[in-house]
């Protein structure tokens, strides 16, 4: 899909539209190539992550689906069968950071036909985990949001502030205290205008959601899931496999 005009003009509602940052090396991965290629359970993690995707849109919940991929990418073909590949659109346009990336993606999206008043939802390549129930969850309650917001988990352990030397300076308290996933979902051209003026400042943007607090708004926390970490390390690669191939046996039974 490469134009988004067509979409719209049969619905009467703002678009839907998830996009995948796919431009990052994974070099903590050890992997001997981007960790969102590497096999686990039989698929390569993006080929997990775009399936859970996919089946909203067979729903008829997300209106389609991006991939912004590193100029000259050479592993999404390989890791994803044709088959899922021609239900999305790929964005060869990925930049230095994840940030740039997404921005990238977003300026993509609204030459094809999105409008600021679309939503976007952003998610990790890597979190391959995620099932289609949570995201559910994030559309229904951001899609009346005026901000937007993200999944996210209460932190369940004691959090330690750590000094230079390595050693526990305090312990900081746990209560409010949210871990952020993705997607992350906000209106495309609120996104795009904080990403742009914050990276212009400067300002260090690790989520979508910081952009927005950086430009004096509050996203919503809506409950994610435990499961839907961030493939970065060897032993998550391990987890993942173990978790994906158990719910291959419960799918089974």
């Amino acid at each position: 899909m490469s134009d988004w005009r067509h979409v719209r003009a049969t619905l009467n509602r703002p678009l839907r539209v998830a996009l995948l940052p796919c431009a990052g090396r994974g070099e903590r991965s050890g992997a001997d190539r981007p960790k969102q290629y590497v096999d686990v359970a039989g698929r390569s993690v993006v080929h997990w992550t775009l399936t859970a995707f996919v089946q909203l849109m067979d729903g008829g919940e997300l209106d389609g689906v991006a991939v912004v991929l590193s100029v000259g990418d050479e592993g999404f073909e390989q890791a994803v069968p044709l088959a899922l590949r021609e239900r999305v659109t790929t964005v060869w346009e990925g930049g230095a950071t994840r940030a740039y990336t997404v921005l990238a993606g977003l300026n993509t999206l609204r030459r094809q036909g999105l409008e600021a008043e679309d939503w976007v939802l952003v998610h990790d390549a890597a979190r391959c985990l995620i099932e289609p129930s949570p995201i559910r969850r994030l559309i229904h309650a951001c899609e009346a949001d005026p901000i937007g917001g993200l999944l996210a988990q209460p932190v369940p352990d004691t959090v330690k502030k750590a000094d230079a030397q390595g050693r526990v300076q305090s312990t900081v308290p746990r209560d409010h205290l949210w871990a952020a996933q993705t997607p992350q979902m906000f209106r495309l051209g609120l996104l795009s205008d904080r990403l742009t003026a914050a990276l212009q400042a400067g300002v260090p943007i690790t989520d979508e959601a910081s952009a927005i607090e950086w430009g004096g708004d509050a996203p919503r926390l809506v409950a994610g899931s435990s499961d839907n970490f961030k493939v970065t390390y060897e032993e998550d690669f391990l987890r993942a496999a173990r978790l994906l191939a158990a719910r291959g046996s419960q799918q089974d039974t």
